[in-house]
C-alpha cells in the first residue's frame, strides 16, 4: 500500500513550479516601466562567445522610464548595443561612451492589449500546468486503488488534491489580474 500524501507533495510541487514560471515570465513582459529583467534574454558576444547582458555589465533602473547599464570593460559598448538592438526588447539603446541607455516609451493603446494577451495566454499556460499536475496525481491515486488502497482514502487524497488545485488556480488569476492592471494602467 502506498501513502496518499507522496502523490499529493509531489503535486503540489508541481503547481508551485508553474506559479514560480508563470511569475518569471510575466516579470519579462515589459508593461510601460523600467525593469532591468527584460533584458534577462539578451546575450552579447564577449571574447567569442554568447554572454548574458548581466554576466558583463551591471543593470540598474535609475528612475521608472530608464534602465542603466554600466559595463565591466568599455570596449563592450558597441557589443551591447548591438545585442539589444538584435533582441526582441525593441528599445534602441543610447551610449555616451561610458554607459548604455535605455528610455523606456510610454506604449500605446494597441501595444498595451497586445501585452495583456500575451500575460492572458501566460496565464493559460499555468492553469494548464496545474490542471496536468492535478490530472496525474488522480492517475496514481486511481492506480494504487487497484494496488489495494481503500477507495475512501483515495476520494480523500483526490478531494485534497482537488483544493490544492483550487488555490493555485486562483494565484494564476490574481497574479494576471495583477499584470493586466499594471500593463493597462496609464
Amino acid at each position: 500500500m502506498t501513502d496518499t500524501k507522496q502523490f499529493v507533495n509531489a503535486a503540489e510541487e508541481k503547481m508551485a513550479n508553474a506559479i514560480d514560471h508563470l511569475d518569471e515570465q510575466l516579470a519579462h513582459i515589459r508593461a510601460g516601466k523600467a525593469n532591468a529583467k527584460i533584458l534577462d534574454g539578451v546575450r552579447v558576444s564577449y571574447y567569442g562567445s554568447l554572454t548574458p547582458l548581466s554576466s558583463v555589465a551591471t543593470v540598474t533602473t535609475p528612475d521608472a522610464k530608464t534602465i542603466l547599464i554600466t559595463p565591466w570593460e568599455k570596449s563592450l559598448i558597441k557589443e551591447i548595443e548591438k545585442a539589444i538592438i538584435n533582441s526582441e526588447v525593441g528599445i534602441t539603446p543610447e551610449n555616451n561612451g561610458e554607459v548604455v541607455r535605455l528610455g523606456i516609451p510610454p506604449l500605446t493603446e494597441e501595444r498595451r492589449r497586445t501585452l495583456a494577451k500575451q500575460s492572458k495566454h501566460e496565464a493559460e499556460n499555468a492553469k494548464i500546468s496545474v490542471r496536468n499536475a492535478r490530472r496525474d496525481a488522480i492517475e496514481l491515486l486511481k492506480k494504487s486503488v487497484k494496488d489495494g488502497m481503500p477507495e475512501d482514502v483515495e476520494k480523500d487524497a483526490e478531494a485534497d488534491v482537488q483544493k490544492i488545485h483550487d488555490r493555485y488556480i486562483k494565484k494564476v488569476d490574481e497574479l494576471y489580474a495583477a499584470k493586466e492592471k499594471e500593463i493597462m494602467t496609464v
